[in-house]
């Protein structure tokens, strides 16, 4: 090396191969993957967390609670290694729609619920109060599919047909198959299920008469969640954050069989 360098390389071809073992790369890598996985997984677990507690049918919520905590039982292993071989080749595929689908799914969500709104008062009396998610599921499945394919036509008509090439020609960056964007769906996969039951239990635990006189006062129920709930519940939703952030920062085997252990020191998603 011709200057100074950060580098981990234990390992060599030769016999007088000098190790390199900076400790920095790996505290790198180890933050970049923790702040991707965080930045999956927060905002779905507490969301999620916010509507099965306040919102959710009681009945629906005995279902859905248990078969998220369930989700934490997955072992890394096996996450690291589907993500490693199935999720990363198809993610490359369809890099346009995935960053499309938060937007088109929004759009979909607000059209569907403006519907809602529209439909006959004898319509909407057919669904039970906090059960109106199963009409959101299809819309939801329907956004991710023309996300994928306005993506595809997005990839065509404003990225000369190939985004890899792209992002090379316009911001310098390579495109590396296993990459953080990766890790972040495998890790936070991994997290969201401990932010979400920590969080969830916290909310559900709000004494029941601050919300009752929320609602006597006049405040709808979205208005009780945001402005009473969610403040009451925040030392517990704080500590969900906080575990899930030492579940990401501890974890190995998902970051390493993802990235194919290269440690490098730049903040692109497109890169390990």
């Amino acid at each position: 090396y011709q200057n100074p360098a950060y580098v981990w390389q234990s390992t060599g071809g030769t016999d007088d191969f000098e190790s390199k073992l900076s400790l920095t790369p790996l505290i790198y890598g180890t933050l970049k993957g923790t702040f991707y996985a965080l930045l999956f997984a927060v905002p779905l677990a507490l969301l999620g967390a916010l509507y099965t507690s306040q919102f959710m049918h009681p009945t629906l919520k005995g279902y859905v609670k248990p078969s998220v905590e369930i989700m934490a039982a997955l072992p890394s292993v096996v996450l690291g290694f589907i993500a490693g071989l199935w999720l990363a080749p198809m993610v490359e595929q369809v890099v346009p729609g995935i960053f499309l689908m938060p937007l088109v799914a929004a759009v979909l969500i607000f059209l569907a619920l403006m519907a809602w709104q529209l439909a006959p008062a004898t319509f909407r009396k057919r669904f039970k109060s906090g059960s109106e998610v199963f009409l959101l599921v299809p819309v939801i499945l329907a956004g991710g599919w023309l996300a994928l394919y306005l993506g595809g036509l997005l990839e065509v008509a404003l990225l000369s047909g190939d985004y890899r090439a792209w992002l090379l020609r316009a911001l310098g960056l390579t495109y590396d198959q296993r990459n953080s964007l990766v890790v972040g769906f495998a890790m936070g996969f991994a997290v969201i299920p401990i932010i979400f039951t920590i969080a969830e239990d916290s909310l559900s635990n709000v004494p029941p008469h601050l919300t009752a006189v929320s609602l006597a006062l006049g405040a709808t129920r979205w208005q009780t969640a945001i402005r009473v709930v969610l403040p009451t519940a925040s030392p517990g939703i704080f500590s969900a954050i906080m575990i899930g952030f030492g579940r990401t920062v501890g974890e190995t085997m998902i970051v390493l069989m993802v990235t194919g252990n290269t440690p490098i020191m730049n903040w692109s998603m497109s890169s390990p």
